[in-house]
Order: C-alpha cells, then structure tokens, then sequence
C-alpha cells in the first residue's frame, strides 16, 4: 500500500466535515443526540420527573434547531448582499461566504459567481461591441463631413464666384435673376456648411475640444439669440474618445436646452483636469415637469447616458423648476484608446 505524497493537500478535518453538511442532516443528528440524551435521563430519573425532563428535552430541540438553522442560513444573507451590490452596479462584486458553509449553499454560491462571471463577460463584449458601433458611427460622420465641405461646399462656393463674374456684365432682367440665383446658391453653402458642422466639426480634429466648444457655443448663442456662454479650466488635452464624447453631450445638452427648456441663459463649464475631463451644462428654464427620479428618457438623453458610459465615465442629470443641468465626468489617464474589435479575422 502507498503512502500519499508528502506535499499531497490533506482533506478536510471531520468537524470541519461535519459542519458543512446539509441542514437537514444538521437537524436530524442534533435532534437525534438530544432525543438519546433524554431517554438516557429518563432511565434514571424517578417517574415523578418524567414530565419535567421531557418538557426540558423538547425546549432543548427547539433551541438548538433554531439556533442550527440560523447558523447554517447565515450565507443567504452573503448572497443577498452579493445579490444587491450588483443591482447597485457593482458588477465585480462576488459572494463572501462564511468558511463552514453548508455543502448545498456553498454550490449555490459558486453557481452564482460563475454566472456573474458569465454576464461581466457578456457585458464587456456588448461594451466592446457598442463602442466600435460608436467608433464607426463617428468615423462615418466624418467621411461625410468631408464630403460634404470639400465637395459639395466647394462646388456651390464655386458656383457663387462664376454667378459674382456674371453679375459684372448683365444688365436688366437677366442681372435680376443672377442676383436671386446668387442669394440662393449662398443660402444652400450656408446650411451645407452648417450640416458638416453639426454632423462632425473639424476644428474638433484639428484645434481640440476647447476650440470646438468655443464655436459650437458661438454658433448656437447666433441661431438662438440666447445668453450662450463657455467657461474652461484647464488645459491637459483628453483623449480623441474623450474629446468626442464631451462634444456630442454638450452638442445634445444645448439643443434640448433651446428647443425644450424656454431658456435665457445657459452656462457650460469645462474642466479639463490630468485625469479627468468634466462638463456641467445649466440653464435657467422651466426644467422637467416631475422630479429627477420621474425625468422622462428619451432617446437624446439615452444616448448621452450610454456615450458616457462607454468611455467609463458618469452622467448626472438633475432638474427643477429653475433649470436642469448636465454633469458628466471622464476620468481619464491619457491611455491609447482601446483597439477596434470589428472587421478583423479571428
């Protein structure tokens, strides 16, 4: 017969054994000992006593049938724990069970972390998967950007020189339908201009997202005649996800705000911290109509919310009956930005 290796794990002790078996094999041995202690007493005991011991015995069961269940039951309340961390959004979170857990619960518990585990690797795929959409979705906007500032935008500026060379010579009802062709061959570069703005803003590639802020503020304080102004601390560029991110939440916190709130002012602040990048929008409007809890969202703010999110970042909106305001930070460590997971080979 052979000896077990020397560094061999030794199993578990046997009152280690004995507490992690099940409740009700724990229920059965306590009431048995206890049942057999007391017909042991019974056997020596004058009869008068009889009642009294029995009484005693069945009192013993009870206790200590409560206090077994108690203890074995004690790992329902890690999992619950577990259980409500992660509702909370605290998806790493996995189950702390006591050391002599019962056998049954301990499989629970294990089942439960393997399907955490599960889901956060569910999860970092879709996250994965959502921001390549994204990354594409924003590569798209700026092909069609460029398309639209270098062709289209270039061919009408080209036609309202040739219409300007023209209105030298004519003279009577020709020059009047020169004048009007010019007027609206300037109106349509004014909107094909503005549509490659709104749809991705070079000056965001080429001077960065303060500059970019700087001319959408500008742009929208013009269209809506409101008190639009931009305050910024800081100067440490964030990353081009950042930027974009940061762009978009502001580009949408501003059109609900002119279109929705009934705003006269409204006030971007944007911090631009080494590890972080910040932006709060506030205007003075009429806000949501319930509380913050109760605010309706829609797809502008689902958007925002899930933009955010994508970067690891957090978004606050909060409303009242003098305004709303938008609070987003990005923290941030100037890290590459993550590879693109979709079009390659496995």
């Amino acid at each position: 017969m052979t000896s077990p290796p020397a560094d061999a794990p030794a199993g578990p002790a046997p009152v280690e054994r004995l507490l992690r078996t099940p409740l009700l094999t724990k229920l059965l041995v306590v009431d048995l000992g206890v049942n057999l202690l007391a017909l042991g007493v019974l056997q020596i005991v004058p009869d008068d006593e009889v009642p009294g011991v029995t009484l005693v015995s069945l009192v013993a069961i009870g206790v200590l049938n409560a206090l077994v269940v108690a203890w074995a039951l004690r790992p329902l309340a890690a999992l619950e724990d577990t259980a409500r961390r992660v509702s909370a959004g605290e998806f790493t979170a996995r189950t702390q069970l006591p050391r002599f857990t019962d056998r049954n619960l301990a499989r629970i518990g294990r089942t439960f972390d393997a399907l955490l585990d599960r889901v956060g690797d569910d999860r970092t795929r879709l996250r994965a998967l959502a921001q390549e959409v994204v990354a594409a979705g924003d590569r798209e906007r700026a092909h069609i950007a460029r398309e639209l500032h270098d062709g289209t935008a270039q061919s009408l500026s080209a036609l309202d020189m040739l219409l300007a060379t023209a209105l030298q010579t004519a003279t009577g009802v020709e020059r009047s339908r020169l004048v009007t062709m010019r007027e609206v061959v300037t109106l349509a570069l004014g909107e094909v201009r503005s549509l490659a703005q709104n749809v991705h803003p070079r000056v965001l590639d080429d001077l960065g997202l303060p500059s970019a802020l700087a001319s959408l503020v500008r742009r929208t304080g013009e269209q809506s005649g409101l008190d639009v102004a931009l305050h910024t601390v800081g100067d440490c560029p964030p990353p081009q996800a950042v930027a974009s991110v940061v762009y978009r939440v502001a580009q949408e916190s501003l059109h609900n705000a002119v279109k929705h709130s009934g705003a006269r002012v409204i006030e971007l602040h944007l911090s631009l911290e080494p590890e972080q990048a910040t932006l709060v929008v506030k205007d003075d409007g009429h806000g949501f109509a319930g509380r913050e809890d109760t605010v309706p969202r829609g797809m502008g703010l689902f958007v925002m919310e899930e933009r955010v999110g994508l970067v690891g970042g957090h978004f606050r909106l909060s409303t009242a009956p003098t305004g709303t305001t938008v609070d987003v930070r990005i923290p941030w460590d100037g890290a590459p930005e993550p590879p693109l997971l979709l079009g390659r080979g496995p």
